[in-house]
């Protein structure tokens, strides 16, 4: 349910990001679609990066700059912190699909073992995929909440780095980055973000929704 603006203050402050979301990209003529989604991880931080067109088409007059183009999205990276990646979530963004999946045998005789491994090489076909998250903010004392949603998202490939633990645990968390895309519909969007609603759920199953996904009754249990 969108909420009533005139409860709220002239501005709006970001107060927390959740739930992010990811789904598989399709173009069909010009029509797109999403397929598997899933949620990708707990979220942490989102930090999109966006590039205009350069303002190099000027109008001048009276001897000043009079007019200039617009600068539109040109292109753009997405940085994604999360505490750490789902094991399927991770495959469908690295495109990870059953020709990398292989085994090692541990030991021998009857104490041997079969592990899995996931083989990151020449398998890998990493796809375009959608993006999408709640962003919460508060104006007024209300917490409000909308759902934004990159539509063409490429990851770029990411290692497993790590610290050994002192003292004290050192939370470490994963850095995703991606490229953003215009996507193939007849708009080329490249964000879309929903109206302020009134709960985390309704902007999360918003999201969702936007990637192809049926609502959830509940947030995911953090």
């Amino acid at each position: 349910m969108a909420i009533d603006l005139t409860e709220l203050a002239a501005g709006q402050v970001v107060t927390g990001f959740s739930f992010p979301l990811v789904a598989l990209y399709a173009n069909n003529g010009g029509t797109v679609s999403y397929s598997d989604g899933m949620d990708l991880a707990r979220g942490v931080k989102v930090d999109p990066k966006i590039e205009a067109a350069d303002d190099d088409n000027v109008f001048y007059a009276n001897n000043r700059s009079a007019e200039t183009s617009q600068r539109r999205f040109r292109a753009g990276t997405l940085n994604l912190t999360v505490d750490g990646l789902l094991t399927a979530a991770e495959k469908l963004i690295m495109g990870l699909g059953a020709t990398a999946e292989s085994t090692v045998t541990v030991g021998e005789g009857a104490g041997a073992k079969t592990v899995n491994m996931t083989d990151y090489g020449d398998a890998q076909d990493i796809p375009y995929v959608g993006v999408g998250y709640v962003v919460r903010s508060q104006s007024n004392g209300v917490d409000l909440f909308r759902a934004v949603v990159y539509t063409k998202v490429r990851f770029d490939q990411f290692g497993i780095p790590a610290e050994t633990q002192g003292e004290d645990i050192d939370w470490q968390t994963t850095e995703l980055s991606g490229a953003l895309s215009r996507d193939d519909t007849s708009k080329h969007n490249w964000q879309r973000v929903s109206e302020i609603l009134k709960s985390e759920l309704e902007a999360y199953n918003t999201a969702r929704a936007v990637l192809g996904m049926e609502p959830a009754a509940a947030l995911p249990e953090t």
